[in-house]
Order: C-alpha cells, then sequence, then structure tokens
C-alpha cells in the first residue's frame, strides 16, 4: 500500500489551478482503491497473534495501522481518508505521551522564536543549483556511503515534496532549485536515515515487518532524518519554519480552513506560489479540500523529531547506547525498541549494516545531551532570565 503515490496530484492540476488565477479549488483525480483483499489477509493474520511477547504486540498493533491506512485509501476524496489518516499520523493538538505539551504548541513556539531572530539572520544560500546538479552530487555521497548498495538518483517532474527516498531510489523534483545546504541536508535525511533504514530492513530476513516502510513507522522514520539533519549542521532556521508552518497549517485546514485559505497562509511565508501551492496539497491530498479534513501526515516531521530527540537524549543519560543502533534495524517506531531488544537476544534481527556517523560514532552525541542537558539546568535556573532582562535593557544599534 503506496500511499504517497496513491494520492500524487498530476501536474495538469497545477497548470489549471494558476491558469484559474489561483482563484477556484483544484480537481485532482485519485485511482480507486479496492481494500477488500488487503483487509481479509489482515484478518487472517490477526487470529493466528495471540502470544504476550513484545514482537507479537508489535506485530498486532502493526496490523491494526495496516487495516487503517487500507481503510484510509479505500476513502480515497472523501472525510473518512481524514479520520483515518488522523489515526495514523495524529493531530496537532495531540499531547505527547506523559505530557500536555503538543506538536501545535512546539510549532507555535518555533515560529514566534524565529520571527525575531528573522531580521537579524544571514540570508541562506541562494537555490541556484538545478535539480540535475543535486542528483549528480548526491550520487557521489551515497555511493561512499553505500558503495554496491548505492541507490539510483532520478529526477520526477510529478512529484509535491521536493525529495523522497526509496531502498533503491532517491528521487528529486524536476525543475526545483537546490542550495549547497540542501545537498547536505538531502544526503543526510534521504540517504543516511530513508534508504539506510530501508537497506537495513530488507535484510532482516527472519522478521520481515522491519522492511515493510508502513504509517506507524512514520513519525520516527522522518524523527530520525530531521534529527539526523541537526547533529550534521544542515537543519537551517527555514528548513524548521517550514515544518512548523506545516503543522500550524494543518491545524487551520482541520478547523475548517479550505484549500484556497490554506494556500494564502503559506503565500504569506513562503519564497514563491509555487512552494505555496505545493505545501498545500501536501496537507490535501487525499483528503476533501473543502476544509474539515486533511491529510495529516504533515505533522509528523515536528512530532516525530521531538519524539526522537528526547527518546536519545535518555537513552544517553540512562547509559543504554546499544539502542542506537537498534534504531536503524529498519523500519520500526520507537515503541517498537522492547520488541527489537527481544528479537535481537533471540537472534531474529540482524544488526543495522548503515547507520549515520552520529551513531558510528556516538561521542559527539554524547557530548551534545551532556552539555544541553546541563545548560538547561542553568536556564531553567534562572540564567536565562538573567540574560534576557539583560539583552532587553540594551539599546538597539538604530537607537545608539
Amino acid at each position: 500500500m503506496r500511499v504517497l503515490e496513491a494520492i500524487r496530484w498530476s501536474p495538469s492540476v497545477e497548470r489549471q489551478f494558476f491558469k484559474n488565477g489561483a482563484s477556484a479549488l483544484p480537481h485532482p483525480h485519485y485511482k480507486p482503491f479496492d481494500a477488500s483483499a488487503t483487509l481479509a489477509e489482515l484478518k487472517d493474520v490477526k487470529r493466528t497473534l495471540r502470544g504476550e511477547h513484545a514482537p507479537e504486540a508489535m506485530l498486532r498493533k502493526s496490523s491494526v495501522l495496516l487495516e487503517t491506512t487500507a481503510r484510509m485509501l479505500a476513502s480515497v476524496g472523501s472525510r473518512r481518508f481524514s479520520t483515518y489518516a488522523q489515526k495514523l499520523y495524529g493531530r496537532p493538538e495531540d499531547p505527547f505521551p506523559a505530557t500536555t505539551v503538543t506538536p501545535l504548541q512546539y510549532a507555535r513556539k518555533i515560529i514566534r522564536t524565529l520571527k525575531l531572530t528573522a531580521s537579524s539572520m544571514p540570508e541562506p544560500p541562494p537555490p541556484t543549483l538545478t535539480a540535475g546538479e543535486v542528483a549528480r552530487r548526491i550520487r557521489r555521497g551515497v555511493k561512499e556511503h553505500f558503495g554496491r548498495q548505492a541507490p539510483e538518483v532520478v529526477l520526477d517532474p510529478s512529484m509535491a515534496a521536493r525529495a523522497a527516498a526509496a531502498p533503491k531510489r532517491i528521487r528529486l523534483r524536476k525543475g526545483a532549485t537546490f542550495s549547497d545546504l540542501d545537498v547536505h541536508q538531502l544526503l543526510q535525511h534521504e540517504a543516511f536515515v530513508h534508504v539506510a533504514t530501508s537497506l537495513n530492513g530488507r535484510a532482516q530476513k527472519r522478521f520481515s515487518l522491519l522492511a515493510a516502510n508502513h504509517a506507524g513507522t512514520t513519525r520516527t522514520q522522518e524523527g530520525l532524518a530531521v534529527f539526523a539533519e541537526l547533529m550534521s549542521g544542515t537543519l537551517d532556521p527555514r528548513r524548521l519554519l517550514r515544518l512548523s508552518h506545516r503543522v500550524e497549517a494543518t491545524h487551520l485546514a482541520l478547523g475548517g480552513a479550505n484549500f484556497l485559505e490554506v494556500y494564502r497562509y503559506f503565500l504569506d511565508v513562503s519564497p514563491n506560489e509555487h512552494e505555496a501551492y505545493q505545501s498545500t496539497v501536501r496537507i490535501f491530498r487525499g483528503g476533501t479540500l473543502e476544509g474539515g479534513a486533511p491529510f495529516t501526515k504533515d505533522i509528523v516531521y515536528l512530532d516525530g523529531l521531538c519524539r526522537v530527540y528526547v527518546f536519545l537524549r535518555a537513552a544517553v543519560e540512562s547509559g543504554r547506547l546499544d539502542c542506537l543502533g537498534l534504531l536503524f534495524a529498519g523500519k520500526l517506531d520507537l515503541e517498537d525498541i522492547e520488541a527489537l531488544l527481544e528479537l535481537e537476544h533471540l537472534g531474529l534481527c540482524r544488526p543495522a549494516k548503515f547507520v549515520p556517523p552520529w551513531v558510528t560514532d556516538p561521542r559527539r552525541l554524547v557530548a551534545y545531551f551532556s552539555v544541553t542537558e546541563v545548560i538547561k539546568r542553568a536556564s531553567t535556573a534562572g540564567l536565562q532570565r538573567h540574560y534576557a532582562e539583560q539583552l532587553s535593557a540594551l539599546p538597539t544599534l538604530g537607537d545608539i
């Protein structure tokens, strides 16, 4: 069940949208999806899952998520599609486990903070590289990291995202432009995480579910990928701002904003109308365009980043660095770690072959979290308030 392929919009929809002056709702077309065979197979599978061990609990959870995915695809173009999407990917207002904090609150805090610093930030490197030039650079990077298993890098004009990865192929949107920073970010995100977990999952011959890139793994996979950008220094503020605006825009769509209203929201914060259109498509593909029933997947980037960040900090502080490699054993969710440890103990889960540099040598990760935890405690003890008061009392350059 290839979700993003099933709900992809034709490039002709964009051409017609702008031909209409960006003033009328688009009219995408979807192929119908017959879920009956998939649902019948999953029903048979669930009958066999009666044990109480962690791997069996993981299988039961995954079978429910796959069933929900099948029902979502069978409902494409309707409000029910969004109902199932919310079960799979969550909502911006859903609190993180054991907290009352939500992804929407984090997104709004990031937006406020970056608005305050926008005027003093240097301009980003201009996006002067064509997709073809970027493809050539990425080919060199993946060849060095993956050797003979390096994925093919191709151009695709029909993509909503600028890039996407599968075990054998990294796709770049033909016609998109990129900066030097984008190249390094794509290598970290698409290659060193998405391709790596795909190849590692395919090597798990005794527990092949780890090769399945299903919706239940999306939050953790995207969280790992964005965290890899952070650790490599390629997560720039504008990228973080885009991820935050996606959460806010999803919230607006859930609240009833239609395609045109969300498009105008993105138009205010995007570099051009094409990017604003593509960002809006990401939120409305598969659902209805009148508002209230979006595709909520785009909240998982920020949601997943928060969860992965906190999980990794907990792993460092509790001395469980042995769990780092398990995160790359295949396509999995953070909640599956107990099952993975048990599978590894039973010899049913192979160590990950391909992992990012910060996992191969975790010294930088340990130092990063050790320092940030100490600084966080100093901040909450009043040091941040002290410096904030000091800075607020200083004159600006225009006042001197």
